[in-house]
C-alpha cells in the first residue's frame, strides 16, 4: 500500500511538471463582420465558433498568442480603415 501511494505521488509530480513546462495556450484571432465591418477578438479556446447568422464573418488575422496582441492588431486595423470599431 505504501509503494502505491509513493507511485501515485510521483506520477502526480511528473504530470504537474509537464503541465508547467508546456501549458496549453489558446490563441486569439480577429474576425470582421461583413455587414458592419466591426472587428472582434475571438478566442480559439472557446468551444463554439461565432454564429454566422444573421451576418457572416471572415477571419482577418493570423492566430495571435495573447489578448493584448490581438487588441493591438485590432487597433492598427481600425486606424488603417479595415475595421470600423
Amino acid at each position: 500500500m505504501r509503494r502505491t501511494n509513493v507511485l501515485c505521488a510521483a506520477a502526480g509530480i511528473v504530470v504537474s511538471a509537464l503541465a508547467v513546462v508546456s501549458p496549453a495556450q489558446a490563441g486569439y484571432y480577429l474576425i470582421r463582420w461583413d455587414n458592419t465591418h466591426v472587428c472582434q477578438v475571438w478566442s480559439e479556446g472557446l468551444s463554439m465558433k461565432p454564429l454566422r447568422w444573421p451576418s457572416d464573418y471572415e477571419v482577418v488575422s493570423k492566430p495571435l498568442p495573447t489578448f493584448s496582441a490581438a487588441m493591438d492588431v485590432k487597433e492598427k486595423m481600425r486606424q488603417q480603415g479595415h475595421c470600423t470599431w
